[in-house]
């Protein structure tokens, strides 16, 4: 059975049992006057909610006004709901190096440690890379293509990238979950 058209679906069921893009599910909104707003989950459950009821849901989340940062010191204090801005990585370039990016657990560790101090956030980085090389990163689960791509190389090492994206293709096209299977592999003998 191949993947269906989302203007096609009538069914929230049928929708969450294939894989589509971001990118889709902003189409299929903008062209039935939903908001785009928010992450592909939020997005994928406004879509599910219209489908079965055809009620347009309004976004959930509520944007705030940050008070902006004009200087940053080891003594300064991350301040809540921070955005890690230009300011921010410049900041941590000057203290750690060229090499420093904002890393999502870093980003996570930053938000949730409001209140203590820049120096306590390097230390934290270093820790965050230490732990990132003795064990591998934890993709999100609104990455579902990198998880697949991720454990169909460890389960086939050697395997090229071409080919664990034809097997990707082939997943996603099919109902269900899209992780990887080792059935997925016959995808390759067509």
């Amino acid at each position: 059975m191949d993947r269906p058209e989302l203007t096609e679906i009538r069914d929230s069921q049928v929708f969450r049992d294939y894989y589509y893009l971001l990118s889709e599910l902003k189409n299929y909104c903008k062209y039935n006057s939903l908001p785009t707003s928010g992450g592909k989950q939020e997005i994928s459950d406004r879509i599910a909610h219209f489908i079965d009821t055809r009620e347009i849901l309004r976004p959930s989340t509520k944007r705030t006004q940050t008070k902006r940062t004009e200087k940053i010191t080891l003594d300064s204090l991350i301040e809540p709901d921070i955005k890690c801005s230009d300011l921010h990585r410049e900041f941590f370039k000057g203290v750690i190096g060229k090499q420093f990016t904002f890393k999502v657990a870093f980003q996570n560790w930053l938000k949730q440690n409001a209140g203590k101090t820049y120096e306590e956030a390097i230390e934290a980085y270093h820790a965050i890379l230490k732990d990132a090389k003795d064990s591998p990163t934890v993709i999100s689960k609104q990455f579902e293509y990198n998880t697949y791509i991720r454990a169909i190389h460890a389960d086939n090492p050697g395997m090229n990238h071409k080919d664990a994206i034809a097997c990707w293709n082939h997943k996603k096209s099919q109902p269900g979950h899209n992780k990887y299977e080792r059935t997925d592999l016959a995808a390759l003998r067509k």
